[in-house]
């Protein structure tokens, strides 16, 4: 059993790497073609997701939000990528977008996967929605959690990981720490030495699917050590896909993009979000993490607990698309 937690946790943030390659993909694409449309954003705050997730009532009894009639900012748009891992059944990496393209920025936060939520389920972490609903229950329970609207959804099969990395050619990237794992039971062998390397895509997976080595030495903030890790390889990756000399990679991109994801935005709006990041450039995107502690449990469990104070300055930070700040009336956000 041990193993299958240790699977699933390593899968964590596969996706990451596939966010800004989908981007400038289709934004290449789109110019290529010359025609972009922008995404049309949801209008109100509902409990339900565009494709029927329904968000469950509060364990402690609390009110289910009431639908927004708030002003929205012009030209805000907030995307939830997930990652779908098959072989465990779940959406293991959260990552909510922010496009600002107003004011020409993009902020990324993660989204731990056992965040703790404010659900009547036994086990009430975030990953745990995709069982109860797939990725629109996802959508509806962080809509719910930090009190704005989900506008679209897209999610990455997480085999494009090894595709996308290859496509552009391999990643210079500064590994951390290094790293020693084997697991034969998968086949599985990571051996890295701390420092800058180039990688492939499959190389590339085995170093953001690392936890810790044999001995138990890792990250010593554990998976949100892992999650920074994450983001710096997708600002690795921003870099260098944000260059001309990957213009002639355009099919090839577009081919494992077809393939291996899924969302609800039209190929006009996927062409308007990566042209966005051309503009941006890999300077003007943010990462962030949800902020909380990994450390946390709820009746006996382990959690991530948020921290309800700092999500609130986080989400009217960066993500929050109304023109009038939230305030914690608006979150449903379960405190031990």
């Amino acid at each position: 059993m041990r193993r299958v937690k240790r699977r699933t946790s390593a899968l964590q943030g596969l996706a990451v790497a596939a966010i800004c390659i989908l981007f400038v993909a289709t934004a290449l694409v789109g110019l290529y073609k010359c025609f972009s449309k922008e995404p049309e954003p949801r209008r109100e705050l509902s409990q339900s997701s565009p494709d029927g997730g329904s968000a469950q009532e509060p364990e402690d009894g609390g009110a289910v939000q009431p639908v927004s009639a708030r002003a929205r900012k012009e030209r805000f748009h907030t995307i939830l990528i997930g990652g779908l891992d098959d072989e465990n059944g779940g959406s293991d990496t959260n990552l909510l977008v922010a496009v600002d393209a107003k004011n020409g920025k993009i902020n990324v936060a993660s989204l731990p996967r056992d965040t703790l939520l404010n659900v009547s389920w036994s086990v009430k972490k975030l990953n745990n929605a995709y069982h109860h609903g797939g990725f629109s229950q996802t959508m509806a329970e962080v809509s719910r959690l930090l009190g704005i609207p989900v506008d679209h959804y897209v999610t990455v099969n997480l085999q494009a990981f090894v595709e996308l990395v290859d496509a552009i050619e391999g990643v210079d990237f500064e590994i951390p720490v290094d790293m020693d794992y084997d697991d034969p039971s998968q086949d599985l062998h990571i051996h890295f030495s701390k420092g800058l390397q180039h990688l492939d895509g499959q190389q590339s997976l085995e170093v953001v699917r690392w936890r810790q080595n044999n001995d138990g030495a890792g990250y010593p903030t554990a998976d949100i050590g892992r999650i920074g890790t994450q983001q710096a390889f997708l600002r690795a990756v921003a870099e260098q896909t944000l260059q001309l000399s990957n213009w002639d990679k355009v099919g090839a991109m577009a081919d494992i993009f077809k393939k291996w994801v899924d969302t609800d935005l039209e190929l006009a709006n996927l062409i308007w979000l990566g042209e966005q990041a051309l503009t941006v450039g890999s300077g003007g995107i943010a990462f962030h993490t949800l902020p909380g502690d990994g450390a946390g449990y709820y009746k006996g469990g382990s959690y991530y607990v948020l921290d309800p104070e700092a999500v609130l300055e986080m989400v009217n930070s960066y993500f929050n698309p109304y023109q009038e700040d939230l305030t914690l009336d608006d979150m449903v956000i379960l405190v031990p």
